[in-house]
């Protein structure tokens, strides 16, 4: 399998150089060159496999250069050998056609431990092979971070330098990352969004100086590896719901869309997806641009949703790169134009390829009023963006199984849980302690320039 960017500028790679170079030299996003497909038969014959087996069947043929099936098969369950429920990823069902896909049984207590639990046994893999060393650079809007860093912590080889935007995620997000006191991992709380945060890890991949001398890597869903493991569960999913004779859809509650992108690869792999339905806050970026071809940021509003306060959805370059039938150059001018002036209207031709799409926004009142409903008539208790996502979920119509991703557990955000329900949420056992650990951070400007120093004077040259 060989690995292509998004703007057609940058070298090919193979799935350890596109895992270990993230995001591509010319600023775009790495891609497989063709989506492997499975027929039928292939599908039908992982229902009733664990997880693990279905994640290797899913992953092999993307990674087979680099990674045989046996040494995916350790990886995967050394990885979620670490989940509090024997399932990873269970379905619970609330009605005659709604199912909550609880992402939340790992570590750090959200969806993306599922990836990276993966990834940094990948990564540590990949890095003694060769005796290299990495230097992960990450911006996050709470959860990937706090994910990124406990797999991560204390791994020969790698250090981390993870960006969040300061007082714009929960309390809980924010202990579960700078309570962490491994020399290789470093928090930075920038004065500024998650945007911001963002703009500047890609500023600092796109920085050829600075590129030269540090070896880069990313943890953010633009590293392709962190997003193919998530396809894994939509396979696991649809099959316990009767794929592939049966269609199935799902909505997702989405920031930055490496998530629902997943679902997208499923789709294009052969899973029978009828529908992926992008729900957004008021930071409503996707949902404009998938249903009027507005594609153009706002200024972030900070709410009870924090892993959603986002305008620029990375990953929606690489949607874009095949609704323009994987036109690389036109794609590259596309986002020339919204880097520069952060509007881009998306043409016709490439919105009506993007059928497998809905969207739905979901403001505030909606959101407890769901969160409320979860509790009262299914015995739920949900977080903020797991209600989301099940609003819009609960606006579709059909009879065609709806899953929704719950893909944070409610205690990590405990003051608007209980602001809508009355329940406090109270945190596994594993994590009692968390509010009384001590904590260590620096603060920093939203400048590049600083940020670039900070890390300069803390992280090992190539």
């Amino acid at each position: 399998m060989r690995y292509i960017s998004t703007r057609g500028a940058a070298p090919i790679l193979d799935f350890e150089g596109a895992t270990l170079a993230g995001l591509a030299s010319d600023g775009g996003l790495y891609v497989p060159e063709t989506w492997p497909r499975f027929t039928e038969a292939e599908i039908a014959a992982m229902a009733g496999l664990p997880y693990v087996e279905v994640a290797v069947r899913v992953c092999a043929p993307f990674t087979a250069s680099a990674l045989d099936e046996a040494v995916l098969r350790d990886i995967f369950t050394r990885a979620y050998g670490r989940f509090a429920h024997d399932a990873v990823v269970p379905l619970v069902q609330l009605d005659h056609r709604h199912w909550l896909l609880e992402l939340f049984h790992g570590p750090t207590l959200a969806f993306k431990d599922v990836a990276l639990q993966a990834l940094g046994l990948v990564f540590e893999r990949f890095l003694r092979a060769s005796g290299r060393h990495i230097t992960v650079i990450g911006a996050t809007s709470g959860d990937t971070g706090s994910a990124a860093i406990d797999a991560l912590a204390g791994r020969a080889g790698v250090e981390v330098f993870m960006l969040h935007p300061d007082g714009r995620v929960s309390e809980v997000q924010r202990r579960q990352m700078t309570t962490v006191l491994d020399a290789n991992i470093h928090n930075i709380a920038i004065a500024g969004n998650f945007d911001d945060a963002q703009a500047i890890v890609k500023a600092m991949f796109n920085d050829a100086a600075f590129a030269a001398r540090f070896p880069l890597a990313a943890v953010n869903s633009i590293n392709w590896a962190r997003l193919l493991f998530q396809v894994v569960y939509y396979f696991t999913s649809a099959l316990a719901l009767g794929a592939p004779h049966r269609r199935v859809a799902y909505a997702v509650p989405t920031g930055n869309f490496g998530d629902v992108f997943a679902g997208y690869v499923a789709a294009q792999m052969g899973l029978p997806i009828e529908r992926l339905v992008v729900a957004t806050n008021r930071n409503d970026i996707l949902h404009r641009a998938l249903t009027s071809g507005d594609y153009s940021a706002g200024t972030v509003t900070p709410t009870d949703a924090p892993s959603m306060d986002i305008q620029v959805s990375s990953n929606f370059e690489r949607l874009l790169f095949d609704l323009s039938g994987r036109d690389a150059g036109a794609l590259a001018a596309a986002m020339a134009t919204f880097e520069a002036t952060k509007t881009l209207a998306l043409p016709r031709a490439w919105l009506d390829k993007a059928g497998l799409f809905s969207a739905a926004r979901v403001d505030a009142d909606e959101m407890a009023d769901t969160m409320r409903w979860a509790l009262a008539y299914t015995g739920q208790l949900i977080d903020p963006h797991t209600a989301i996502g099940l609003a819009a979920a609960r606006r579709d119509d059909g009879d065609t199984p709806m899953v929704t991703l719950a893909t944070a557990h409610p205690a990590k955000f405990p003051a608007a849980v209980a602001a809508a329900t009355g329940v406090t949420p109270q945190l596994p056992a594993r994590l009692a302690d968390l509010m009384t650990r001590p904590e260590r951070y620096d603060r920093a400007p939203a400048r590049l320039q600083e940020i670039e120093a900070h890390i300069a004077a803390r992280a090992r040259p190539r």
